[in-house]
């Protein structure tokens, strides 16, 4: 079905009612003579509006509406009889017009409201068509200005001008790895004996780690770790090494790279918690010197 544009559609609706001047109808019979589908349109409100008898009910209008009636016409008051001249003859009773019946008056006030009902939908669908004309020229302007604002927005006045933006975007790029750090190793052993512990060093946080391999503990005794470098007047402890299978330290930190890599490890028993005066208190039994494992980052 075609699809009628609002201003056709109000223009059927008021054919239906009644309310177009000679020109309009003319125009509204032309389309439907060419065209069935608003044929159909204008039937439909007929079928619709058809029914506005059906939705006013009758009124009883008060007593003073039908006195005022009969003095409109002459009756109020009590009635003098009519005396007529004795040459002229009476008319028959026939020919007297007879009083209009109550049916007739109520018909006519229904009638009334008929109309006042359809000159109140009448004002409607005209409102309706000038809103709907309203509407859809503000709707085609406003469809231009964005036209021009996306297409050419030079033509525009600067006020209705699309206004620059500008937007500041921060991109944080991902931070890189940390370049890896070289590793140190020691193997603490005897002269010649199987390994007995592993010390593993970091160069950047300068901590380290002993992993207990071959070692044996002795009942009531200790192995304590030293560091033992020429730097130094004596070897410095770095604490007993636990009963667990690693032992991690961080003590250090305040010795510098070189002697750090330079220095040697060695493992000494005493007694149980370890040296009381901070020295070594029998020679080493286990001892080895850090090698490079894993090479660091170049700086």
């Amino acid at each position: 079905m075609m699809a009628y544009s609002e201003d056709h559609i109000a223009l059927a609706a008021e054919y239906a009612l009644g309310t177009l001047d000679a020109d309009e109808r003319a125009q509204v019979e032309t389309m439907m003579a060419v065209d069935t589908e608003f044929t159909a349109v204008v039937q439909a409100w007929e079928y619709r509006l058809g029914v506005l008898n059906q939705m006013v009910g009758s009124v009883e209008p008060r007593p003073i509406v039908w006195e005022n009636i009969q003095r409109a016409i002459g009756h109020a008051g009590p009635q003098v009889p009519l005396a007529l001249p004795e040459a002229a003859a009476a008319p028959p009773p026939e020919a007297a017009a007879p009083p209009p019946p109550a049916d007739s008056l109520m018909a006519e006030l229904t009638e009334a409201a008929d109309n006042s009902n359809v000159v109140q939908l009448s004002g409607r669908v005209k409102r309706w068509r000038n809103l709907a004309s309203f509407a859809t020229a503000a709707a085609a302007a406003l469809i231009a200005m964005l036209g021009l604002q996306l297409y050419s927005p030079d033509s525009l006045p600067n006020a209705l001008r699309p206004k620059i933006r500008t937007q500041v975007v921060e991109v944080k790029s991902p931070p890189l790895p940390a370049p890896p750090s070289a590793q140190y190793v020691a193997i603490l052993q005897g002269n010649g004996g199987s390994p007995a512990f592993i010390l593993t060093v970091d160069a950047a946080t300068k901590n380290f780690t002993v992993r207990k391999v071959g070692a044996t503990a002795e009942a009531g005794k200790s192995y304590e770790l030293w560091l033992v470098s020429d730097k130094l007047p004596q070897p410095r402890s770095l604490g007993v090494i636990g009963g667990s299978e690693f032992t991690a330290r961080n003590v250090l930190a305040s010795y510098d790279a070189g002697t750090i890599n330079a220095a040697t490890y060695a493992v000494t028993v005493e007694q149980a918690g370890g040296s009381r005066d901070g020295k070594p208190n029998l020679p080493p039994v286990f001892a080895g010197k850090l090698i490079e494992t894993v090479q660091g980052a170049p700086r």
